[in-house]
This record gives C-alpha cells, sequence and structure tokens, in this order.
C-alpha cells in the first residue's frame, strides 16, 4: 500500500495565492456584508432628511462633513465593487466570459471601473 503523503497540519491562509476571479468572489461577499451592515445608518438619514426642514439641515451637514465625504466615498466604492462583482457573476452564471482568460479580464475589469468611478465621484464630491 502506498503512503500518501501527510495531510497539513498546520495550513496558513495567508500564503494561500488564489487567482483574481477568487479575490473578486471574496471582495463580493465582503462587499455584501458592509451593506447590509451599513444599511441602519443610511436609513436613519434618510429619516433624518424626510422628517423636516431643520432635521435635514442636519443630515446635509452630516454628509458634507470631511467624516461625511470619507463614508459616503466608502459607501460608493463598497457598493461600486459589490454592482460590478455581482454583474460580472450574472454573466458567469449564463456561461458568458468563462473561459479562464476572460475571466481574469473581467474580474480585473471589475476593479478597474470601481476604481475609476469612485475616484470620479471623489473628485465631484470635494
Amino acid at each position: 500500500m502506498d503512503r500518501l503523503k501527510p495531510r497539513p497540519v498546520y495550513l496558513n491562509l495567508l500564503q494561500i495565492r488564489l487567482p483574481i476571479g477568487g479575490l473578486v468572489s471574496i471582495f463580493h461577499r465582503i462587499t455584501g456584508i458592509f451593506l447590509v451592515i451599513s444599511l441602519p445608518f443610511v436609513l436613519y438619514l434618510l429619516d433624518l432628511s424626510l422628517d423636516n426642514e431643520v432635521n435635514f439641515l442636519k443630515a446635509k451637514d452630516l454628509l458634507l462633513s470631511i467624516p461625511g465625504k470619507i463614508i459616503l466615498v466608502l459607501l460608493g466604492a463598497i457598493f461600486l465593487q459589490h454592482l460590478f462583482s455581482g454583474i460580472r457573476h450574472l454573466f458567469l452564471d449564463i456561461d458568458i466570459g468563462v473561459g479562464k482568460l476572460t475571466a481574469r479580464k473581467s474580474a480585473w475589469a471589475t476593479l478597474l471601473l470601481t476604481l475609476v468611478f469612485v475616484i470620479t465621484g471623489g473628485l465631484m464630491l470635494w
């Protein structure tokens, strides 16, 4: 009977090199979690802004402050990355772009599109 290689006792997850498609898939899951976590904050601001004119101005001042702008840019980045990688996953689900090279290019495209839109939106916000 052949001796099988022993299973690894210590698996260092930081040494595993995932392909870019795997990383984009993980980013998609993480950004989905952050979107769900941020939902109460966004709903609170919406409720505050719709209450009356004074509260609307409070919400506006909060969002136009430096921390508010940083939060808006981060939420925008999270939303855009989740959107673009979700569209990519929908195409993969209907067998469009499942080839190795095409899948790799589409994964990089989601990250590049997110970066371009976030930079453009961030510049417009400042």
